[in-house]
C-alpha cells in the first residue's frame, strides 16, 4: 500500500473491481480502502458491462466517507444491439456512463438490464437507440 498522504484532489472515474471478470481485481472493500488511505474523497465503479456491485460499493463507500459514483463500462454495438451474426461486433466500442443522481441510477440499470436480455452476444450491448430513447435527467 501506498503511504498515507495529504488530501489528493482527484477522482477516478473508470475503475473495475473483481466483477468485472478477468478484468478488475479489487474486492469493493480492499479498492474503497485504498482510495481513503490515499486520500481521495470520491471515486467512480464502471464494471464492464455490469452493475453487480452498485448497491455493496455505496454502502461501503458511505461507510468510510467517501463519495459513491456508480456507473458502467457498457459494450456499445456498432449496429443495433438486437443483431446477432458472426463478427458483427468487431468494430465496437466501448462507454463509460455515470449516474448524476437516483434517476441516472435507474436510467443505468434499464439499460445495462436491456444490454443483457435482448443486446446479448457474447458481450451484453447496448446501442445508440437505446441511449436515445433512455430518458435525460
Amino acid at each position: 500500500m501506498a503511504e498515507k498522504t495529504a488530501k489528493i484532489p482527484f477522482t477516478h472515474l473508470h475503475t473495475h473491481s473483481h466483477y468485472s471478470l478477468l478484468d478488475g481485481l479489487p474486492k469493493i472493500p480492499d479498492l474503497l480502502d485504498y482510495v481513503k488511505e490515499l486520500g481521495m474523497d470520491s471515486v467512480a465503479l464502471t464494471d464492464h458491462g455490469v452493475m453487480y456491485g452498485a448497491v455493496e460499493f455505496y454502502k461501503e463507500a458511505k461507510k468510510r466517507g467517501i463519495k459513491p459514483i456508480i456507473g458502467c463500462e457498457v459494450y456499445v454495438a456498432y449496429e443495433s444491439r438486437l443483431d446477432k451474426r458472426p463478427n458483427i461486433d468487431s468494430k465496437s466500442y466501448h462507454m463509460i456512463l455515470l449516474a448524476k443522481n437516483q434517476q441516472g441510477y435507474q436510467n443505468l440499470v434499464k439499460m445495462v438490464t436491456e444490454a443483457h436480455l435482448n443486446g446479448y452476444y457474447y458481450k451484453p450491448r447496448i446501442d445508440e437507440e437505446l441511449l436515445e430513447n433512455t430518458p435525460k435527467v
